[in-house]
């Protein structure tokens, strides 16, 4: 039973589905700190002009040690509009723009007050076209200890996992040896980003999957695929 526990991201990249797609089960990791000017927060799409980065508006004022599951959207701030016009704009003529951004505007148009909620929407928003299937939980869900390595642990006893697939950045983190004790299976990810075809000039990587997903469509997923090497 393998698992991935990663923060909801913004608008995440394709390696950030590579982790859902090898996993019996992930786990959005909504109950830790929130960090600002974090990829928790904000993403990056290509415009005609370059690449740009789209930014959700946060409450942060007196909320210092807030965790990610608390963190409200700035209401008072457009956001909204103006990252689905980028979008729109961006990507006017993406080979699927017109199969997948009338969605992506209905999602938009959703009064979203809590960022883990827009960016769990988001992130099954993709994943469905993607054809990932894999079950979604919620951190916050479960009682678990706060310590970094002690709370994974927790949660892949409760979810019956022995093996955690992470990110490649999480082995600075991850005691391999304190999990190997506790009979689980340490795995990072090793991910080489693959060459797909997109609008405005020169290729782009570690952009959104957004970009992946209008320019290759039904292709997307055997595309991200190609980053990783199976695990087993």
């Amino acid at each position: 039973m393998k698992i991935a526990i990663m923060q909801p991201t913004y608008l995440p990249w394709m390696g950030y589905f590579d982790l859902m797609v090898q996993s019996d089960v992930f786990v959005f990791l909504d109950d830790v700190q929130f960090v600002k000017k974090s990829w928790q927060c904000r993403n990056r799409i290509k415009a005609s002009t370059g690449e740009l980065l789209l930014s959700v508006p946060i409450l942060t004022s007196g909320r210092q040690f807030q965790e990610i599951s608390e963190v409200e959207i700035d209401a008072r701030q457009p956001w909204a509009s103006k990252h689905f016009r980028s979008i729109e704009f961006s990507y006017a003529k993406a080979p699927f723009a017109s199969r997948y951004l009338p969605a992506l505007h209905d999602l938009y148009l959703q009064p979203w007050t809590k960022l883990s909620e827009l960016n769990s929407a988001v992130i099954d928003f993709l994943r469905r076209p993607l054809g990932i299937e894999t079950p979604l939980r919620f951190a916050s869900s479960f009682q678990c200890r706060k310590e970094r390595n002690e709370h994974v642990i927790d949660l892949c006893r409760v979810l019956n996992a022995d093996t955690l697939y992470d990110a490649g950045g999480a082995q600075e983190v991850i005691d391999a040896a304190l999990f190997e004790k506790e009979g689980i299976r340490t795995v990072f990810q090793s991910y080489e980003h693959p060459v797909y075809r997109q609008l405005h000039g020169p290729f782009l990587s570690h952009l959104s999957t957004v970009d992946l997903l209008l320019n290759e469509g039904p292709r997307s997923l055997d595309i991200i695929r190609q980053g990783a090497a199976k695990i087993t």
